[in-house]
C-alpha cells in the first residue's frame, strides 16, 4: 500500500513550514496561492523548487504548504527544508542528493539577542566625551 500524502516540516529562522507531498503535476501551493504570486522574487522562488530539480522530481509531486513566522527569506528557506524532508520520506534514494545539495541541513543561523546598554546585539550609543 503506497502513502498518497507524505509530511515535511521545514525550519528557517523563525519561520515554520508543514509540507505535504500528493502525486500531482507539479503544482507548488503556498499558503492558498502559487509560488510565484507568494515569493515574487525569483531567487525565493528557485529556491523553493531546488529540492524537486535537483532529485528530478519536478513534475510527479503537487506541493502544498501552510509557512508562518519570519520574513518572506525565512520562510522560503523552510519551505525548501519541509519539501526535501518529504522527499526523503518518499524515496529513501534521495537522501545522499539532497545531502550533497545542502537541502536537508536546517540553517542554524539566527538574529542575535539584543543586550542591555546597547542600542542593538552589539551597536553601542554614540560616545560623548562630555
Amino acid at each position: 500500500m503506497a502513502l498518497t500524502q507524505l509530511q515535511g516540516t521545514g525550519r528557517r529562522k523563525c519561520a515554520v513550514a508543514r509540507v505535504r507531498l500528493v502525486p500531482g503535476k507539479g503544482n507548488i501551493i503556498v499558503n492558498g496561492k502559487e509560488v510565484g504570486e507568494y515569493f515574487k522574487r525569483g531567487v525565493l522562488e528557485r529556491m523553493v523548487r531546488q529540492p524537486l530539480a535537483v532529485t528530478g522530481t519536478e513534475g510527479r509531486y503537487d506541493v502544498l504548504v501552510n509557512v508562518y513566522g519570519g520574513g518572506i527569506s525565512g520562510q522560503a528557506g523552510a519551505v525548501r527544508h519541509g519539501i526535501a524532508r518529504a522527499l526523503v520520506i518518499a524515496d529513501g534514494e534521495l537522501r545522499t542528493t539532497l545531502k550533497k545539495s545542502g537541502c536537508l541541513r536546517r540553517d542554524p543561523r539566527m538574529k542575535e539577542r539584543r543586550k542591555y546598554g546597547l542600542k542593538k546585539a552589539r551597536k553601542a550609543p554614540q560616545f560623548s566625551k562630555r
